[in-house]
Formats: C-alpha cells, sequence, structure tokens
C-alpha cells in the first residue's frame, strides 16, 4: 500500500501545488455559470494566460533560477527558506493583478487575485517561525473564496465546492503521507487561506 500511496501523493502534490492553484481557480471562475463566467473565449483564453504566467510560470522560473545557488534548499525543507520564493512569487502575483485591472473583466477576477497576494503574505510572516503548509493554504483559500462567492451572489456551486473539498482533503492528506507538515502544520494553512479568501471575497 505504501508503494501505491507515495507516488499517488506526489502527484496530488503536484497536480494542485500552491503555484497551480489560482489557474485551477481561475479555470473554474470562468466555467462556473456564474454571470460573470459569460465572458468571449479570446477573453477567457486570455486571461487564463496571464494568470498562468505571472502566478505559475514567472515564479517557478524564478524558484528554479534560485535553486542554482548552493545557499539555497530547492526542498525548502526549513520555513525560512521559503521567504525568498514567497516574497518573489507575491510580486508576480501582483504584477498579474495590475495586468487584470486593465482588462475589461468583472470585478471578483481581481478579488480573488489580489486576496491571493495577501494569503502569500501572511504566508511569509508566519514561515518567519512555522513551517505552515502553503499547499494547504492556496486549496483552502480556493475554498474560502468560492463560499464567499455563494452567499455574496446567493448562489450555491454545489459541484465545484463538491469537487474543491475532496480535492483539500487529498491535498491535506498527501502532505502528511509525504512527512511534509504535521496535522497542525496542514489546519493552521488551510484555515489561513480560508479566512482571507472569505473575508475579501465577502466583505470587498
Amino acid at each position: 500500500m505504501k508503494n501505491i500511496l507515495q507516488p499517488l501523493s506526489r502527484l496530488t502534490s503536484i497536480l494542485f501545488h500552491p503555484l497551480l492553484i489560482p489557474t485551477w481557480g481561475f479555470l473554474l471562475l470562468s466555467n462556473s455559470g456564474f454571470y460573470f463566467a459569460l465572458l468571449p473565449w479570446s477573453v477567457k483564453k486570455f486571461l487564463l494566460l496571464v494568470v498562468f504566467l505571472f502566478t505559475c510560470l514567472l515564479p517557478a522560473l524564478s524558484i528554479g533560477l534560485l535553486s542554482l545557488s548552493s545557499k539555497f534548499d530547492i526542498k525548502m525543507e526549513k520555513s525560512t527558506d521559503r521567504i525568498l520564493p514567497l516574497l518573489i512569487s507575491s510580486v508576480f502575483y501582483y504584477l498579474g493583478y495590475q495586468i487584470l485591472e486593465q482588462m475589461p473583466l468583472f470585478p471578483i477576477y481581481n478579488l480573488f487575485l489580489i486576496a491571493s497576494v495577501l494569503v502569500q503574505i501572511a504566508l511569509v510572516v508566519v514561515s518567519l517561525r512555522w513551517k505552515i503548509s502553503a499547499h494547504s493554504a492556496a486549496i483552502g483559500g480556493l475554498i474560502g473564496g468560492f463560499i464567499g462567492l455563494s452567499f455574496r451572489l446567493q448562489e450555491n456551486p454545489l459541484f465545484i465546492l463538491t469537487f474543491l473539498i475532496l480535492m483539500s482533503g487529498m491535498v491535506g492528506t498527501s502532505r502528511l503521507i509525504l512527512l511534509k507538515h504535521t496535522n497542525s502544520e496542514v489546519y493552521a494553512g488551510f484555515t489561513l487561506g480560508f479566512v482571507i479568501l472569505n473575508l475579501v471575497v465577502t466583505l470587498i
């Protein structure tokens, strides 16, 4: 059983890596059935390209460049190892937000991205002392954002929420199986992401 769980846990951690969660989120948003999903395909395509570029590809390339330094541990075993990558990601996330601000989009897309910047900053602060789970914070934020959206619009995206909740369980379990985090680090990460996205989407 262990021989199966380890590879599955690694695959889950890759598919739902924090750098991919914004792309997952915007893909779900733009196909959610909410009124703001009624965008031309050309706009959706450009939107997803911007999000993927600034929240995944550019941060990943930057972390890859950091790994060329012998002083940087690409595995980021210590909490403080993640501070610089998180700061770099925050900058790229914010640049992506600035680009989306110039597009003729519904504000909700910008809200999700700027809230993601706040999650990154919160992770930086917590990582000064504690190795909180960034994977759980990312998926928790996505769930918090969609729940906030459902309350705000008085609609129930049941399929999306069911999918995300199942995925969050798989992500949290995979991080525990791989011995990357403790239970408290996984739960705290989920709570952090959930609260920030939920509050931003609900109140702003």
